[in-house]
């Protein structure tokens, strides 16, 4: 039997207990694996992956030669949450999301938390996602995050804990919708017997946020893509696909008469609402980098002039710096007059002298961030770390303290994870979907990223990790 060998070892673990029992959430999971052989297991983990290859879900990994497009990797045992956890973290993100979309449209108008010396000025203007140029825009609706995935994960004592937040392009809600049509197929039983809350109708719901940015009753929406060789192509062209809109590159627009025009085989076509997943500086070559040849010359003029919506609107990255989610919680008390719901993971920003001085000293206890880094790169995890990677990290840090931030190495929790022919414990993080239009929008679920390598805390696809199926109870 898989599961009679498991060993929690010193971790939080999501399916058992720390005195070995089986979480409540987890019984039906359990006795149906249980209830087969190990033959069985591995025959239906080898058919999930086989129904993934031939869907052609892929990613790009830049700068690997060897192996450009990869498969995400996949585990078919879930992760399971309660209705009463699902609860408290759906209340504790929208939180969020009401309290960074009330930030940024505070620092590129009024600037009252800065004038109120809630976050300094110089921290907000030199991020490096900050734009003068949205100085005084007012988005259709008055929202800048249309689309979120905020990083969750749970610690040593099982609180679940803010690691960071993406709001420029997220990626991953593909992976999100094909693993559950997969999960369906591969425990068809399992989905009869247990009430796991529906996500199939996130590109409808992600239809009908970009429909309400328009005054238009039937406005014509498009998803900007880089193209072809980004490492999220498959995402855009899937998601363009389910929400029947065309899916466009830079050349296939144009600007006339500050409108945005899309070009058809029947002429020029209007777009009234973008969706783009391409960086903020990479959008227009006449308002930001003139080398770009992904954008569309004039396209952030178009928006200025409220004629055309843009998803997430531009600007929006300033809230993806890592400094900057340090004052999350500030926000939130300072807009919303609340406590986070869900709290930041404890954080020591370089840019202060008294941190800076810790950190230089306990690196090896600590994992250091450049506060525009993804992907896990632009890191250090100080305990698995050379004593030559840290002594170099440390100089980096001193010669620019303001893009460092730092964080307490979280014990994250683990699920039981196939691999090969056992099961074995494997951290995980939660990326959830978030959709902030007529009204704010939790997918039921979200991304459940794991660190496929033993004794990994790096749960990115480009570093190795793979992915689960996120069940939220009903």
């Amino acid at each position: 039997m898989l599961l009679t060998n498991y060993q929690t070892d010193s971790f939080y673990d999501e399916m058992f207990s720390e005195e070995g029992g089986i979480r409540q959430s987890y019984h039906i999971l359990k006795s149906r694996i249980e209830g087969m052989d190990d033959k069985e297991l591995l025959k239906r983990k080898a058919s999930a992956e086989k129904a993934l290859l031939s869907l052609g879900i892929t990613f790009n990994v830049y700068g690997d030669e060897e192996e450009e497009e990869r498969i995400m990797p996949f585990d078919i045992i879930p992760r399971i949450v309660t209705s009463f956890e699902w609860k408290k973290m759906e209340e504790g993100l929208k939180q969020r999301i009401r309290a960074l979309n009330l930030f940024i449209q505070d620092i590129y108008g009024d600037e009252k938390i800065i004038k109120d010396g809630v976050i300094p000025a110089e921290i907000v203007y030199s991020s490096s996602g900050y734009l003068k140029e949205c100085k005084g825009i007012k988005p259709p609706k008055g929202i800048w995050i249309h689309i979120t995935g905020t990083d969750l994960v749970r610690d040593g004592d099982g609180q679940m804990l803010v690691l960071e937040d993406n709001l420029r392009c997220p990626s991953g809600v593909s992976y999100v919708l094909e693993n559950r049509e997969v999960m369906k197929k591969t425990f068809p039983e399992l989905f009869a017997s247990l009430s796991v809350r529906p996500i199939y109708d996130y590109p409808i719901r992600l239809r009908g946020m970009l429909e309400h940015l328009s005054d238009k009753p039937n406005p014509n929406i498009g998803v900007l893509t880089p193209g072809i060789y980004n490492s999220a192509y498959y995402e855009h062209s899937f998601l363009a696909s389910r929400m029947g809109v065309p899916l466009v590159e830079g050349t296939d627009l144009t600007v006339r008469d500050d409108k945005l025009y899309m070009r058809t085989t029947k002429g020029l076509k209007q777009v009234d609402v973008l969706y783009r997943r391409i960086d903020d500086t990479f959008m227009d070559p006449k308002a930001f980098r003139k080398d770009s040849l992904l954008g569309v010359p004039g396209i952030f003029e178009v928006f200025k002039k409220g004629n055309v919506a843009l998803a997430n609107a531009p600007g929006t990255g300033v809230a993806d710096d890592k400094v900057i989610y340090s004052y999350v919680p500030d926000f939130i008390k300072y807009y919303l007059g609340e406590d986070p719901i869900i709290p930041n993971v404890p954080t020591y920003l370089c840019s202060r002298e008294k941190d800076l001085k810790y950190v230089c000293e306990n690196i090896g206890n600590l994992v250091v961030k450049a506060a525009n880094g993804a992907g896990g790169y632009g890191m250090i995890i100080g305990p698995v770390a050379s004593e030559k990677e840290k002594e170099e990290f440390v100089e980096k840090v001193k010669a620019d303290p303001r893009n460092y931030i730092a964080q307490p190495v979280l014990s994250l929790s683990r699920i039981p994870t196939l691999i090969e022919d056992k099961l074995e414990g494997r951290h995980v993080d939660l990326r959830p979907f978030i959709l902030y239009g007529e009204e704010i929008y939790v997918m039921p679920g979200g991304l459940t990223r794991v660190a496929l390598r033993r004794g990994s805390l790096v749960v990115n696809s480009s570093q190795g990790g793979g992915s689960k199926d996120t069940w939220v109870m009903g």
